[in-house]
């Protein structure tokens, strides 16, 4: 693993480190922050999981995190959204390819040699950060924006007893009935909609739920509230009954604006439920 930079942030470190992915099939870079408190021992990780067009840069940099994540004593780490390089397959619309995972693991051409970031965020990150890092693997949390939302949401759902708690901010909460999911899910997974259904945060709620605490934010101004769907997940929740709290903000769009007014209630949030006995 390369060491990209190293900055002291809010008395911790924020990092930025590259390395070869095998799950992905090529180099991989994220960001880490690491509190001061992870000199003397794992400290909880928070996984914040970026949207559409982003790198693992956007958050780190915009969403406000490590001011709160310090004061909590908590890590944070931003992946990226997409495998990248010459050799990975691309497409020229910005919602497809490079910057566009969607967090799952593709089957089709030209996607499937790369397109493995269910993997890579599931297993392969956590492995190497719990290898190189003092990172506590018992106390995880996981959220995301838009199609990182997505994300959060799905993987949380998918892996029980992985994440303490979950939240995003404007989630793609309901892909299989969009054109931000189904557009994406058929090139990655085929036509097949049966295998979509794993990867929609709405049809995981009915079917699995989630055991712990669950925050939705969403921008009543957003821009792409109609591709998001929120609806479909307020009602997901309530039919299943699940322990969540979901706001719609009014005036706040789809921006990191939106992000970074809203990060301080997120950290603390999960902060209650990682240091929980």
């Amino acid at each position: 693993m390369e060491t990209l930079s190293e900055n002291v942030c809010f008395d911790g470190v924020q990092g930025v480190y590259r390395h070869a992915s095998s799950a992905c099939q090529c180099d991989m870079t994220f960001g880490l922050f690491m509190p001061d408190e992870a000199k003397d021992g794992p400290v909880p990780v928070l996984w914040y999981l970026s949207g559409l067009t982003c790198t693992h840069e956007n958050a780190m940099v915009k969403a406000g995190a490590q001011a709160w994540a310090s004061e909590q004593g908590i890590a944070i780490v931003f992946p990226d959204t997409s495998p990248r390089g010459e050799e990975v397959a691309d497409h020229e619309d910005y919602d497809l390819g490079q910057g566009a995972g969607f967090y799952v693991n593709a089957t089709q051409t030209p996607w499937a040699p790369h397109f493995n970031m269910w993997d890579y965020v599931a297993e392969e990150l956590p492995n190497l950060l719990s290898e190189r890092f003092a990172i506590d693997r018992d106390r995880q949390a996981i959220t995301g924006h838009s199609m990182g939302g997505h994300g959060a949401l799905t993987l949380a759902m998918n892996l029980p007893g992985r994440f303490r708690s979950v939240s995003a901010f404007a989630p793609i909460s309901n892909p299989t009935g969009s054109d931000w999911g189904r557009k994406q899910l058929a090139a990655y997974l085929g036509d097949a909609e049966d295998a979509w259904a794993k990867h929609d945060a709405s049809l995981l709620l009915k079917n699995n739920g989630f055991d712990g605490p669950m925050l939705i934010d969403t921008g009543v101004s957003d821009q792409f509230i109609d591709l998001l769907r929120p609806e479909t997940l307020a009602q997901a929740i309530a039919e299943s009954r699940q322990q969540a709290t979901y706001r719609l903000q009014p005036g706040y769009d789809h921006s990191y604006f939106f992000v970074s007014t809203f990060m301080e209630d997120h950290i603390a949030f999960h902060a209650e439920a990682l240091y929980k006995d």
